[in-house]
C-alpha cells in the first residue's frame, strides 16, 4: 500500500511516495521515494519527471501545475543566488586567529574544507547534521563544498583515530596550558543500539537510553578546549582519571599537567596516582562528605572558622576560609597535602530553611496518605510512621531528627585538597573558575546538538563528537570576543549570529 507523505527541511516541504510492504521474514517496512517538492514561493506542487514518467506509464497520469512565467520569477531567482555571508567569516576569521584552520590544513588536507563547513554549521546552528545542505545552500562558505547526508555519513567514517590524535597533539602543544586544566566528565546519551561505545550505566541526565561517557580538559588560563575523549557507559569518573591521563600524556609527553577537580573524581586512589612519582600531576579537587577526612577536618573549624581573620570575599559574598596542613599516607611514602576549610554562613542558613520546609512537607504528606507509592523512599529517609489506634488519623508521623541534624552538619561547608596551593583564596578562585568546562558541557550537548547521538556506530559517534569538539573552539573563540569587546550588553551570541 502507498501514500504520499510531506517532509519540512529547512524552507522546503518534500513529497515522497511511500510504500508499506513485509519482508521476507513477515516484518514490517517501509520505503520512502521522494517524487517532487511545494513551492516555497508560488505554493505549487513540483513533481520529478521521473515520477511524471511513471505514473503515465501506468495508466493514472499526473497533472502537473503550470509554472510561473519566467520574468515572474526574476526576482525569486536574484534571491535565490544570495547567500549568507557574515556568519562564515567571522568563523574563518577566528578559526585563522587562534592557529585553528592552518592546523585543520596540516591535518586533513584533502577534507579540511568540509570538516571546517560542518564544524561551522554546528557552532551557528541548532539543526541535526541531515540538514547542513540546506544551510549551506544559503551560506556562502568554500567553493566547491556540497555535504548532502551520503557525503556526511562518509565524511564521518573517514576520520581516522589516528588523525584525531595528531589534531589533538598539535592542538595542545599550541595552547600549552600553564595554569590549571579543568577536568569533568558528562553523558550523553543515544537512540542507536548499534554502538559498541554505548551502554547502560549510571545516567547523569537520569534519561532512559544507552550512553556514553565524554570526558574533556579545557583550558582555566586559554578559556579553550583542550582535549577530549570518550569511554562506555558504566565507566565511573572516578576510574577515568587514570586512562585520561595516560592518554594526554602519551600524546604531550613531558606536559605539566595541574588539573582540578569536582568531587566526582575523589577517592584515595586517585590522590595516591596523582602522587605517584612515575607521574606526578599537581591537583587542586573538592573532597565530599562521604569521605572522613573531609568530615574530621571540618568537625575540626566548626566553632573557630567563623571570625574575621578567616574572611574571604567573593563575588556571591565573604565567607570563611582557613588552610590546614595534613599529611597523605601512601605505601611507598607519606606526603604533606595542603588542605582548605570553607564556610559559607549565608548558604549554611539558606540549606537549613529549604531542609526543613521540605520535611514540613513531608509530614503533611505522611499524615494525609502515608501509602504514596512515589515519596516512599523520602518517606523511610526522614520520618518514622507509625500506626496508633489513639490518633484520629490511624497513624502517627515523627521526623528522624538526628538525621536532620546529620545531613546539617555539612551545610555550607566545602574542602578542597591540593599538593601545591596554600592560600585559600588562590585555592578557592581557582576551583571557582572550574564552571568554564561546565559551561562547554553546557553548549555541547544543548547549542551543538550532541545531546542525542544520531548515528550509527562507534566511528561515526567519535567523529561527531570531534566536530563537536572543534565546534566548542570555534564557540569559546566568539564566547571570548564578545566578553572583550562588551557585546554580550547589547546581543546574546545568537542574536549576534543572527545579525550578522
Amino acid at each position: 500500500m502507498s501514500c504520499i507523505t510531506k517532509q519540512h527541511i529547512g524552507k522546503y516541504t518534500y513529497l515522497y511516495e511511500s510504500t508499506s510492504f513485509r519482508n521476507a521474514e513477515g516484518k514490517p517496512r517501509n520505503k520512502k521515494v521522494r517524487i517532487g517538492k511545494i513551492d516555497p514561493y508560488t505554493g505549487k506542487t513540483v513533481y520529478t519527471e521521473g515520477y511524471l514518467r511513471r505514473m503515465e506509464e501506468a495508466g493514472t497520469p499526473v497533472k502537473q501545475e503550470p509554472l510561473p512565467p519566467k520574468d515572474a520569477c526574476q526576482a525569486t531567482e536574484i534571491l535565490d543566488s544570495s547567500r549568507r555571508f557574515g556568519s562564515f567569516h567571522l568563523f574563518r576569521t577566528l578559526a585563522e586567529d587562534i592557529g585553528l584552520l592552518p592546523m585543520l590544513r596540516s591535518v586533513f588536507p584533502k577534507k579540511f574544507a568540509e570538516i571546517f563547513t560542518l564544524a561551522c554549521f554546528l557552532a551557528e546552528s541548532e539543526e541535526p547534521l541531515m540538514y547542513c545542505e540546506e544551510w549551506l545552500s544559503q551560506t556562502a562558505a568554500f567553493p566547491l563544498v556540497k555535504l548532502p547526508s551520503q557525503r556526511i555519513s562518509e565524511l564521518l567514517s573517514s576520520i581516522s583515530l589516528r588523525e584525531r590524535n595528531f589534531f589533538y597533539q598539535q592542538w595542545m602543544e599550541k595552547i600549552q596550558e600553564e595554569k590549571y586544566v579543568a577536568l569533568d566528565i558528562t553523558s550523553i546519551s543515544s537512540y542507536s543500539q548499534l554502538i559498541h561505545g554505548c551502554e547502560w550505566g549510571y545516567n547523569r541526565d537520569h534519561e532512559d537510553l544507552p550512553q556514553i561517557n565524554l570526558c574533556m580538559l579545557f583550558g582555566e588560563g586559554s578559556r579553550f578546549p583542550i582535549y577530549q575523549t570518550s569511554y562506555h557507559g558504566s565507566l565511573k569518573d572516578v576510574s577515568t582519571l587514570r586512562a585520561t591521563l595516560d592518554e594526554v600524556t602519551a600524546l604531550a609527553p613531558g606536559s605539566n599537567l595541574r588539573v582540578v577537580m569536582d568531587k566526582g573524581f575523589f577517592s584515595s586512589r586517585n590522590v595516591d596516582e596523582m602522587l605517584s612519582p612515575k607521574r606526578p600531576v599537581h591537583f587542586l579537587i573538592s573532597v565530599p562528605f562521604t569521605s572522613s577526612f573531609a568530615k574530621k577536618l571540618v568537625e575540626s573549624e566548626r566553632h573557630s572558622i567563623d571570625r574575621l581573620g578567616n574572611t574571604i570575599l567573593t563575588s556571591d559574598g565573604a565567607i570563611r576560609g582557613v588552610h590546614k596542613i595534613r599529611v597523605w599516607h601512601t605505601k611507598s611514602r607519606h606526603t604533606k597535602l595542603h588542605a582548605h576549610v570553607y564556610f559559607n554562613p549565608v548558604k549554611a542558613v539558606k540549606e537549613r530553611n529549604k531542609l526543613y520546609a521540605y520535611v514540613t512537607e513531608l509530614r503533611k504528606e505522611a499524615l494525609h496518605d502515608p501509602g504514596q507509592t512515589c515519596l516512599q523512599d523520602e518517606f523511610r529517609k526522614y520520618l518514622s510512621i507509625r500506626k496508633s489506634a489513639s490518633d484520629p488519623n490511624g497513624h502517627t508521623v515523627t521526623v528522624k531528627e538526628d538525621v536532620i541534624e546529620d545531613k546539617l552538619r555539612t551545610c555550607g561547608w566545602m574542602v578542597l585538597l591540593s599538593d601545591t596551593v596554600a592560600d585559600p583564596q588562590e585555592a578557592l578562585d581557582i576551583y571557582r573558575t572550574k564552571d568554564v568546562v561546565e559551561k562547554s558541557f553546557d553548549r555541547l550537548k544543548n547549542t551543538l546538538d550532541l545531546n542525542r547521538l544520531r548515528v550509527h556506530n562507534d566511528e561515526r559517534m567519535e567523529n561527531k563528537l570531534f566536530l563537536g569538539f572543534l565546534a566548542l573552539l570555534l564557540i569559546s573563540a566568539l564566547h571570548q570576543r564578545m566578553q572583550s569587546t562588551k557585546l554580550y550588553a547589547k546581543y546574546s551570541m545568537h542574536e549576534l549570529l543572527l545579525k550578522l
